[in-house]
């Protein structure tokens, strides 16, 4: 399995997410993390328990969610996957590669799936969720993003709820050559101000914040449990939740129903029950993936659609599912003819135009043209000489193309069908033009010099790994070409659960009581240049809602 998808990733994808493979293996070694004192495998929990909030994935929100609201109510997560700690792999910087290719169907930390339009993605299935898996990039999202999400935010709770969670698991990176240089191009190439560091979304190059410390140990969404109060939590991990339970309730004429609990199995197959008390309720953090696929299980979506699975239809919600969307991403990569350190995301340039720069560089396997292009090899006898590798790339704002989620299976452990009709709508294609014509701006610069080879017979160029940027940046058909050939996942994806069509504005299920999403599912635009500072913030801003409202 693991072998497959790696195989089908586009080769500059694959060396964006290579990381330090020729380097020595970092010890992994850290204090056991404060919720290991209140977890436990499914397979211990009663086969009933009450709780005042019971929250479906301990994800990038779900954590923060369940850690705040743990102040005053007693509190279940039930999270699919296991624990990061421990896992030198997902806990260091140098195993980002092993954890995000070495998958399989079930237990793995990240769950490898593939949309519809043939581009290999990934999804978190570990407590912390895909802030245990992805690149650490941390930014706020664009003032923009709060007045299109739909959602009621306040903004002082928004900023205290950022400040929250920066104290905790964010710190500023150290530029190594390459991002440097990067920085650097981006200024000549017209991206300015020069804004240093910051975790503000502003136009112009910045430094922004990251996970990861300058140790390289990763920080994800799981360390602020550390913040909960013990007595109230419970995390529940291997818990594969199968469907929410619902009742009939005759109070509200504006609902038809409410939730009352969850349906969960655990490793060996057996079932358990989750309930919630009396003005409590069910919080489903279970991702843009998890969330639209959970309330299709349980019945809540387009009624012919359900019927046409034999799902008993609890309640007509015709756009479960609908509007998914995923930020394509293009670039190159190059082979430059000096060392480089090895650095994920840590400079970004952010456009007026719609587009934002980023960067990366690693070191990779060197193989033979006779194998894939830098795939590793698991023979004895493979290459032990590497290079070293920079990726440039870029993403588009929105987008505006989106897709659908289908079931693919009644099991609850098996990823649904997307697809996401990357460039389906031409405004895409035309703000991914522009992004590219930047990127040849910024290796024109100055500061790219150094990473060019000089040729035989005079002059200096690029080596590129994978197809190469068009010469010709003012074809614009050239352009669109390369963009739709080179089409890829920056691991975004978002909606299907929208604010207006299947939650309110406080996220609440329109025509369910008890019931809220409070993950990306409900996110019409992705936030800014990266939504995981979004997310995590968005976990401790509804935690403080939900105390307020109780407190009422």
């Amino acid at each position: 399995m693991e072998g497959k998808f790696f195989s089908l990733w586009p080769p500059f994808l694959i060396l964006l997410i290579l990381s330090t493979i020729g380097s020595l293996r970092t010890t992994y070694s850290q204090q056991s993390p404060a919720y290991m004192g209140f977890l436990s495998n499914a397979t211990e929990f009663p086969a009933e328990d009450y709780y005042d909030y019971i929250v479906v994935g301990g994800g990038t929100a779900g954590c923060p969610l369940a850690a705040t609201l743990s102040e005053k109510f007693r509190v279940l997560v039930l999270e699919r996957g296991g624990v990061p700690f421990g896992d030198p792999n997902l806990m260091n910087r140098d195993g980002f590669l092993t954890a995000l290719t070495e998958v399989d169907a079930y237990e793995s930390p990240a769950q490898a799936f593939t949309s519809e339009d043939g581009v290999p993605n990934a999804r978190g299935r570990v407590l912390g969720g895909s802030s245990a898996i992805n690149a650490g990039f941390y930014s706020r999202a664009d003032p923009d993003f709060y007045a299109r999400s739909g959602i009621n935010w306040d903004l002082p709770t928004v900023n205290q709820s950022y400040k929250w969670v920066e104290n905790a698991v964010v710190f500023r990176p150290d530029l190594n050559n390459w991002q440097s240089a990067v920085r650097d191009a981006l200024l000549e190439a017209g991206i300015y101000p020069y804004n240093g560091f910051t975790l503000d979304h502003i136009v112009g190059t910045k430094i922004g914040g990251s996970t990861f410390d300058n140790s390289g140990h990763r920080h994800t969404a799981a360390d602020l449990l550390r913040y909960s109060n013990p007595s109230n939590i419970k995390i529940v991990i291997h818990a594969t939740v199968e469907r929410i339970l619902l009742a009939s309730k005759n109070s509200n004429p504006r609902t038809q129903s409410e939730a009352i609990g969850v349906v969960f199995r655990d490793r060996t197959g057996q079932y358990h029950h989750a309930m919630v008390r009396d003005g409590g309720e069910i919080l489903l953090c279970a991702g843009a993936l998890g969330t639209p696929q959970l309330l299709l299980l349980s019945g809540i979506g387009p009624r012919p659609y359900l019927a046409s699975w034999g799902i008993p239809v609890a309640h007509h919600s015709p756009y479960v599912g609908q509007f998914l969307y995923d930020n394509p991403r293009n670039g190159i990569s190059i082979v430059p003819p000096v060392p480089l350190d090895h650095s994920l995301i840590q400079v970004v340039g952010i456009t007026s135009s719609g587009t934002y720069l980023e960067a990366a560089s690693n070191i990779v396997p060197f193989t033979s043209p006779a194998r894939p292009a830098f795939i590793r090899s698991r023979s004895p006898g493979g290459s032990s000489t590497y290079i070293t590798v920079a990726t440039l790339m870029e993403k588009i704002v929105g987008p505006a193309s989106h897709g659908s989620l289908r079931l693919a299976s009644t099991d609850a452990r098996a990823n649904p069908r997307v697809r996401f009709n990357y460039f389906s709508n031409p405004s895409d294609l035309d703000l991914c033009v522009n992004g590219t014509r930047r990127i040849g701006h910024v290796l024109r610069s100055r500061a790219m010099e150094d990473f060019r080879f000089h040729q035989w017979f005079g002059g200096r160029e690029f080596r590129y790994v994978g197809p190469p940027l068009p010469r010709d940046l003012s074809s614009d058909a050239r352009l669109r070409e390369f963009c739709r050939r080179t089409v890829t996942t920056i691991w975004h994806y978002h909606g299907g659960c929208l604010v207006g069509r299947v939650v309110d504005g406080d996220l609440k299920v329109i025509g369910i009581d008890s019931l809220r999403v409070i993950d990306g599912s409900a996110f019409t635009v992705s936030p800014g240049t990266n939504p995981q500072a979004t997310l995590l913030m968005m976990g401790r801003y509804f935690g403080l809602k939900l105390l307020r409202e109780r407190a009422r």
